[in-house]
């Protein structure tokens, strides 16, 4: 019985730490971005989660598009960005770390120029 509540208890502990730290990634994060030439580009990531669902928005030169198959596991987070250039379509991916008020995140290119070289880069919690 004694074994029973103590699983019960860090169970709910588990899910209660699950769901605090996923609400840590919501709201407005701001990166600068590097470009192909050199260049960098202020991205603007806005993110809203659900349990380990993550949904939102990234804006940018190019204008806003939706994430898609976006998650949060803790301090992991993943989404995809769909865009189409010139008739090509391009699945960005991102992988990131949430630590306190910074995203870590790792940024692949699946099709279009570039191909899958990998960039890093950081997002801010704007303020």
């Amino acid at each position: 019985m004694k074994m029973r509540n103590v699983l019960l208890a860090t169970g709910l502990l588990l899910a209660f730490w699950t769901v605090a730290y996923a609400a840590g990634i919501d709201g407005k994060w701001t990166a600068e971005v590097p470009g192909r030439q050199g260049n960098t580009q202020t991205t603007t990531f806005n993110f809203k989660s659900a349990g380990e669902k993550l949904t939102g928005t990234m804006s940018g030169r190019q204008g806003d598009v939706e994430i898609s198959d976006g998650t949060i596991k803790g301090a992991d987070v993943s989404f995809k960005v769909v865009r189409e250039f010139n008739g090509n379509k391009i699945t960005i991916n991102y992988v990131g770390k949430l630590s306190g008020d910074e995203i870590k995140f790792t940024r692949t290119m699946e099709g279009g120029p570039g191909g899958g070289a990998a960039v890093e880069f950081t997002a801010k919690r704007a303020s």
